[in-house]
């Protein structure tokens, strides 16, 4: 067996982001072939994410990209926030979230199965960034959004660096006016719904199992007042125009005065820009959203490990 040189170590480390034990015996049992302890580190490397993958991955990052009259965001999980801040990590979800708006990504099945820009493709620099970090990743969700004539405007809320952060927001805007106009409009919009969290654009788009949700909520509440049943169901009515009008975005009042409609805002800009603005969509993605994180027994699990 050739003698394993310690800039062949060095070689494979940066190759394949392997320890240097791991390089070195993958050096040692492919008789100092290159390609083969990369491949080696490679089959391992998926052994290790595999097993890696089923830990819950809840932090991580959302990234935006738009490209004039498109815009993508993307979500993705990480393990711990200390990989969020990994360089590698930073790199690879901003590439993906490049990808994403190149395919028109709605979903993370499209991205995983497109090319990565350095060559092979999302699903398998995903794996191996798993085996080299050593934390399961995952690309949870996407959404590209988009308009015939006007701008698609971008706002990250809690940006580790450019283009990512904890809260990625992107704003539709079709209209005639000019790009300054719009951009600056579409930024207090972003802003706006990053701090309000509408659920839908308008009334009609409210998720039914929301609204049957807070109908059983308000009518228990307004039957405890003793009231006969028509005044009950009257009292939800009431409360339920409420809830939608404060969570459909059009009809929430702008955060910057607390008095002005989203719509009037929109309808405002347009006037003063002498060109109808409309507000056709928007996204709003907060990192981990939805994701039940696993709460961690440190001393049980030290327990655990020393067989106690």
């Amino acid at each position: 067996m050739s003698a394993i040189t310690a800039a062949a170590v060095k070689e494979l480390r940066e190759r394949s982001g392997a320890g240097m034990m791991d390089a070195k015996k993958a050096l040692e049992e492919t008789n100092g072939d290159m390609e083969a302890a990369v491949d080696l580190l490679r089959a391992k490397g998926l052994a290790t994410a595999a097993k890696k993958s089923s830990r819950t991955a809840a932090e991580g990052l959302v990234g935006v990209a738009v490209d004039g009259t498109k815009g993508t965001a993307v979500e993705v999980n990480s393990q711990t926030d200390f990989v969020a801040k990994n360089e590698q990590f930073q790199d690879f979800v901003r590439k993906v979230t490049g990808v994403a708006l190149g395919v028109g990504a709605n979903d993370a099945e499209t991205i995983l199965a497109a090319a990565y820009p350095d060559g092979g493709s999302v699903q398998e620099v995903l794996t191996n960034n798993i085996a080299t970090i050593g934390e399961n990743q995952v690309i949870r969700r996407a959404r590209t959004i988009s308009v015939s004539n006007g701008r698609v405007v971008s706002y990250v809320h809690n940006a580790a660096t450019a283009g990512m952060g904890g809260i990625g927001v992107l704003v539709a805007l079709e209209s005639e006016a000019d790009a300054a106009t719009l951009d600056g409009l579409g930024k207090q919009l972003a802003m706006h719904i990053a701090a309000a969290f509408p659920l839908a654009l308008d009334e009609t788009g409210l998720d039914q199992e929301t609204m049957d949700r807070e109908a059983a909520i308000a009518r228990e509440k307004a039957a405890e007042s003793g009231k006969p049943a028509e005044i009950v169901e009257k009292m939800v009515e009431g409360a339920m125009k409420k809830f939608a009008k404060e969570n459909a975005l059009l009809s929430q009042l702008f955060v910057i005065d607390n008095k002005t409609p989203i719509s009037e805002v929109v309808a405002q800009a347009g006037k003063a820009a002498g060109k109808e603005i409309k507000l056709v969509d928007y996204v709003r993605y907060q990192l981990g959203e939805g994701i039940e994180k696993e709460v961690s027994d440190f001393a049980a699990e030290v327990a655990a490990a020393v067989g106690a």
